[in-house]
């Protein structure tokens, strides 16, 4: 499974809400019972600090089962802190411990003037 590029526009100090579907090969959506899923914002690929973490596991992705869909979600107070663009890949991992990256691209973010 290749990776689809997608760029993510983040407002700062807003709430942070997309809802993906995971597709196969013929269209049909992906069924992700049974999977976890990880997503990191870096400022540069290869860098060590992170802007911020989604998972399944901290609440900020949700997969939706059979449906194939990966909810994303970020609270205002978690979007204020992040104050410079990234880069950032979507990864979900089977019950068997496969991972497969399902996204991936930059990560911008429109800084908050009002606060």
């Amino acid at each position: 499974m290749l990776a689809g590029v997608y760029k993510i526009v983040c407002d700062q100090g807003a709430t942070f809400e997309r809802l993906l579907t995971i597709e196969q090969a013929n269209g049909d959506p992906m069924n992700l019972t049974g999977y976890t899923a990880r997503m990191q914002v870096r400022p540069e690929i290869e860098s060590g600090d992170v802007l911020v973490e989604l998972t399944t596991s901290n609440g900020r992705l949700v997969l939706g089962g059979a449906a194939g869909t990966i909810a994303m979600s970020l609270s205002p107070a978690i979007t204020a802190t992040i104050d410079r663009d990234g880069f950032y890949d979507l990864e979900i991992i089977s019950s068997g411990g496969a991972v497969h990256r399902v996204l991936r691209g930059r990560f911008v973010v429109n800084l908050e003037v009002t606060r």
